[in-house]
């Protein structure tokens, strides 16, 4: 490693962009920052461990946030059929703008009419001094001044319960002639004046529907969603055992539960080992083509079976991923979609041995050492070791020399693993003979039976007449 002037992993340079992170899978990478911009679609195809959920999660982080919110509505008609609105950025801040309209302006008692201020409780009738609403007493001339506002021939019981009155309705007479109506409240210390705009805004709030947001504009734009079901890859409608009976059910749109599909909405759905959805990617296909997919209640003996909410948004990226070998079981229907839209990538188990692929290599080491935040840093001899080993497992493995292994997902378990050691031993830099001991210690299950019987069916072998041998002993103990 004398072309790599680094002392340990500290001196790494370690690129923000989560696409620079991806080691050795150059056309990959290139495709991707295409497919993030042109909302292109991708299948990965390899081996696992070679980085094909990295790739997509990357992804994900060159996208816009999402620019749409989407809400199901009550439908006051129609409750078992709700409705489906989008709001976007623009027209959130214009509902905010009217929001802030209807607030009103907020002025000091003495600002207002003073029969408006008497009845708000904050002005004696008497004498005219303003106080706290709260006061009962006049604190200048001392007189009750819910009395006097309701008048001495009020039964004393009545008396004891008077309050002043919250909001009072008035009307006034504007430049042009025209009267309008005018609503003071009482706002603590203040008088919130509401003018004939500010109702009318208010009544039209009245008359929005109510709603559930189903897709927030701050949701994730990551989802995955491996070995997906059908109810929680395309959503479904809780059951009510009240049917959703007013009064005593819950209503329909507020047991409306979106998908992965709809919950990736402008974002990337990530689903490894695509062929194990079996059956569900005729669905998964028919979303991605319309970009919208229906939520139904998908249990025949739920009250959700009834309800059906049409149109709800779903414009994904999607990328999948498939090991060789399962290529045959993904439906061919959905890889025409994934080309016909998008591109399918055979990624590399290896690559070159060369200064600038060790210096990637070397990222990587530093990349796991940072995630993991619980191991130290990589000394330069250690880093030696782990560029050894991984050009062992490309001659082993991909049996490819001059080569350096990109199935990066073993060769991070044996930092990790030294790394604990290291750990153990109160070290503060991972040394050459931490990734040793890693590396003996990392072995699978077949490679210490090969090392310990010859071969994994001698190994079974001789459990297998150790079995026989004790059988014969308990039966020879029990006929004596």
């Amino acid at each position: 490693m004398d072309d790599l002037p680094f002392d340990s992993t500290l001196d790494v340079p370690i690129p923000k962009d989560p696409l620079q992170q991806i080691i050795g899978q150059r056309q990959a990478v290139k495709l991707a920052t295409i497919a993030a911009k042109q909302r292109r679609n991708l299948l990965l195809v390899g081996p696992p461990g070679i980085g094909k959920s990295l790739l997509a999660q990357a992804i994900s982080h060159h996208l816009n946030e999402p620019t749409e919110e989407v809400s199901v509505l009550h439908n006051p008609e129609t409750p078992e059929k709700p409705l489906i609105e989008i709001i976007t950025k623009e027209q959130l801040a214009k509902e905010k703008r009217m929001n802030a309209q209807i607030q009103g302006k907020l002025v000091g008692p003495k600002e207002v009419p003073s029969f408006v201020a008497e009845r708000l409780g904050f002005r004696c009738r008497r004498c005219g001094r303003l106080s706290d609403a709260g006061e009962r007493a006049c604190p200048g001339c001392g007189l009750d001044k819910y009395t006097a506002a309701f008048g001495n021939t009020i039964l004393s019981e009545y008396l004891q319960e008077a309050k002043p009155q919250t909001r009072v309705h008035t009307t006034r007479l504007l430049d042009d002639g025209r009267e309008e109506v005018i609503v003071y409240e009482r706002k603590g210390d203040n008088v919130r004046v509401l003018d004939q705009k500010a109702l009318e805004k208010i009544d039209q709030l009245k008359k929005k529907k109510p709603r559930k947001v189903l897709m927030p504009f701050g949701r994730k734009s990551f989802v995955i969603a491996t070995g997906a079901s059908e109810t929680e890859l395309l959503g479904d409608v809780r059951h009510d055992p009240y049917g959703g009976h007013a009064g005593v059910g819950v209503q329909p749109y507020l047991r409306v539960v979106p998908g992965s599909v709809h919950d990736a909405h402008q974002g990337v759905l990530f689903i490894d080992e695509l062929s194990s959805l079996g059956h569900v990617q005729r669905f998964l296909l028919t979303a991605m083509q319309e970009r919208k997919y229906t939520i139904v209640g998908r249990n025949p003996h739920s009250a959700g079976a009834s309800c059906r909410v049409e149109d709800v948004p779903c414009d994904f990226i999607l990328v999948a991923a498939s090991n060789i070998n399962d290529l045959q079981n993904i439906l061919p229907p959905l890889r025409s979609r994934i080309v016909g839209n998008g591109y399918e990538v055979l990624l590399d188990t290896h690559m070159p041995d060369t200064p600038e692929n060790r210096r990637q290599l070397v990222q990587f080491i530093a990349q796991e050492v940072m995630k993991d935040g619980r191991i130290p840093p990589a000394s330069r001899s250690a880093m030696d070791a782990i560029l050894d080993e991984a050009r062992r497992r490309a001659r082993v493995v991909d049996e490819t020399d001059n080569a350096l292994t990109l199935r990066l997902r073993e060769l991070s378990g044996v930092i990790r693993l030294a790394g604990d050691f290291a750990v153990s031993e109160g070290k503060n830099l991972i040394e050459e003979d931490d990734i040793t001991v890693a590396i003996s210690r990392s072995r699978n299950i077949e490679e210490q039976l090969r090392d310990r019987y010859g071969s994994v069916w001698k190994a079974g072998a001789k459990e297998f007449q150790t079995h026989l041998d004790k059988r014969a002993d308990v039966d020879s103990r029990e006929v004596a």
